[in-house]
């Protein structure tokens, strides 16, 4: 039939609904988010990590998937140690300190450092399990850290999780800037509503005058948000403090108020 989709969506331009795999009969998942970046090194695992850190202090059970096989960086931010546990209807996520459930392969490999060395339909192919295989205990709101760019991982995640929204991670570049409008086009492809945008890296406090340095140049933020008609726009400072947390695995410290009203959206969200 002429216009049909075929669900071919490394070339379709249609939008179009796609059927969606089931979770884990033992699962509960209200909301799903998901964390996109056009590419890597802006901060997408910490702010997909502090997100789920700051829904979870407002009172609402969350958690984060780990879908960034190759480069996985949740467990070392939240300082999980213990490897993930399989039983014979599923496998039980970790917890960190405050109780925020996680699944990442980082869990399940014997050594952190070993390299995960598969071709992209294996990769896809393992965090479709996550959801599929991973209990995950009465979810209000799951956020999945998703690998940079728009490939097989990001495609099956859209394609194969009933995703509500998606939050998009940048820095100030102009190159950043456009690879990012790619991952928002995707998402526009795949009907997947765009909750809100983060600009990390944004500028540098100085903390003896108190003045703002465009350390990365000047924030397009604002033109693209009104390119795509994104309504909730955050920046975020350059702040070593953020770092230290991660590599420290104390993110469930962290206060970041800029944040804010981006939670608020994703938590009023329907």
């Amino acid at each position: 039939m002429e216009n049909e989709c075929n669900h071919n969506c490394e070339t379709c331009t249609q939008k179009c609904e796609i059927s969606k795999d089931a979770p884990n009969a033992m699962s509960s998942i209200k909301k799903v988010i998901a964390v996109m970046s056009g590419k890597g090194g802006v901060g997408k695992s910490m702010i997909a990590s502090a997100l789920a850190v700051l829904t979870q202090r407002k009172g609402y059970n969350c958690a984060v998937l780990d879908a960034d096989i190759t480069g996985p960086s949740i467990p070392k931010s939240f300082g999980i140690n213990d490897k993930a546990i399989g039983t014979e209807v599923g496998i039980l996520p970790n917890l960190t300190k405050t109780g925020l459930q996680v699944a990442s392969i980082n869990l399940m490999l014997e050594d952190d450092t070993q390299p995960v060395v598969w071709r992209g339909p294996v990769i896809a192919g393992a965090v479709k399990q996550f959801w599929t295989d991973v209990i995950w205990n009465n979810v209000d709101v799951m956020y999945i850290d998703m690998p940079p760019g728009t490939g097989d991982v990001p495609l099956t995640v859209l394609q194969s999780i009933p995703v509500d929204g998606i939050v998009v991670v940048t820095s100030p570049q102009t190159l950043v800037s456009m690879v990012v409008e790619k991952a928002i086009k995707m998402a526009g492809m795949l009907n997947v509503p765009i909750v809100g945008v983060v600009e990390n890296m944004s500028y540098y406090m100085c903390p003896n005058c108190g003045s703002k340095h465009s350390i990365f140049g000047k924030s397009s933020i604002d033109e693209l948000a009104k390119r795509y008609q994104i309504q909730n726009v955050c920046r975020l400072p350059i702040d070593p403090k953020f770092a230290a947390a991660a590599d420290e695995g104390l993110l469930e410290l962290i206060d970041m108020p800029q944040l804010d009203n981006l939670v608020e959206a994703i938590i009023d969200k329907n």
